[in-house]
């Protein structure tokens, strides 16, 4: 009788650890099927956009790991959720974690999961992100963070499809396809010793470069109009056109934060807009404004003592960043501000570059710098009259 319960126990706990399991991956399913309207789609039409999509078409369909590099803001989740909707893993669920938000004495279980009693406070087995995106996607993001002892773990992990739970002697084993994300040059960090380097062999076998915002200008006016729609709808408030001075400075402003610091922008214009156009107040900027003093910040007041001249040096580095188009066409932003915006006539934009008016406004339309209606009804008025 005592074998039959001792049997009819262990029949029982199994059953539970069973259910548990079902109960975590279903939390995780419903979780992203919540989210799954509110979700971003690529927006954009330019060559480093189309550049990054090809790739995902490319890679989806298999289970190749990716390694996705880019800034911080710049978008590299969406791209691991990308590749996930066009795999066919895509039934199943993707699973993001952020390796930098995790302490360290609680990395492995995160990711590994943990046995009842494996370490204080362990009141019952606990699935790691591992087993939650069995026959799904794990995006490990920030995967630089992860400290060497979780790094060999993970490697074995993509060896061999196995693990232990922390605390635990049973070998678990997992169908997951791993995309890794960072904004930092993982190749130095081997270097130093910070990352292991068949890891980063393991994780480099197909990577994708996402370009900042700054190297993608020609998608901020749809970009804009589509963070605007969307958070109109979400706040049951109109959509409005974007004005053109506001275009103006969306244009050229550096992005430090990327489409995160868009985002919060269009957000914050948004719940403030009170008039038949959208106005984008720029946030307190890390990086200096086209048209603004040299270590200047709009919106900020210089401490006690200080002027706004500040920072030619960190002027210099942005400077330094851009490409001679790029150049070319902050050049011909600074002076059309520097003029009212005005491109003809005596005080016009054109004559103070010594250009023909035509050869500006072609050049503009080739930098993608909007032209005010203003500007375009003086236009049509002038070539009318002759």
């Amino acid at each position: 009788a005592r074998a039959a319960a001792e049997a009819e126990a262990s029949r029982l706990r199994e059953r539970l650890a069973e259910s548990e399991t079902v109960r975590a991956k279903l939390t995780t399913l419903q979780a992203q099927l919540v989210q799954t309207d509110d979700q971003p789609v690529m927006i954009g039409s330019s060559a480093s956009l189309a550049r990054v999509r090809a790739q995902i078409t490319r890679v989806a369909p298999t289970d190749t790991t990716v390694l996705v590099q880019g800034e911080t803001g710049s978008g590299k989740e969406l791209v691991a959720r990308s590749i996930h909707a066009e795999s066919p893993r895509a039934r199943n669920a993707i699973v993001a974690v952020n390796c930098a938000a995790l302490p360290e004495s609680l990395i492995e279980s995160e990711l590994f999961g943990h046995e009842r009693g494996a370490f204080t406070g362990a009141d019952r087995r606990r699935l790691g992100k591992f087993e939650l995106a069995d026959g799904g996607t794990l995006f490990l993001d920030e995967i630089a963070e992860l400290p060497l002892a979780a790094q060999a773990k993970l490697l074995r992990v993509l060896q061999g499809g196995a693990f232990e739970r922390v605390g635990g002697t049973e070998t678990v084993r997992v169908d997951v396809r791993l995309v890794a994300a960072t904004h930092r040059d993982l190749a130095r960090r081997v270097e130093r010793s910070l990352f292991r380097e068949d890891l980063y062999y393991r994780l480099n076998v197909f990577r994708i470069e996402v370009p900042p915002l700054r190297d993608r200008r020609e998608d901020l006016r749809e970009l804009v109009g589509y963070l605007h729609a969307r958070v109109a709808k979400r706040m049951a408030r109109p959509v409005l056109p974007l004005s053109d001075r506001s275009l103006r400075r969306v244009m050229a402003y550096r992005w430090p934060g990327n489409i995160r610091e868009l985002a919060n922008a269009v957000e914050r214009a948004t719940l403030l807009a009170d008039g038949p156009e959208l106005e984008i107040e720029l946030p307190e900027a890390p990086a200096p404004m086209i048209g603004s003093e040299p270590g200047s910040s709009r919106g900020r007041a210089s401490p006690a003592g200080e002027g706004s001249r500040g920072a030619p040096g960190q002027l210099r580095d942005v400077l330094l960043d851009l490409s001679l188009e790029q150049l070319q066409r902050l050049h011909i932003m600074h002076t059309l501000e520097s003029c009212d915006y005005h491109v003809f006539g005596e005080r016009g934009a054109a004559d103070k570059l010594d250009i023909n008016p035509q050869t500006l406004l072609s050049r503009m339309d080739k930098f993608g710098i909007p032209r005010p209606r203003t500007m375009r009804a003086a236009k049509d008025r002038l070539e009318g009259s002759q």
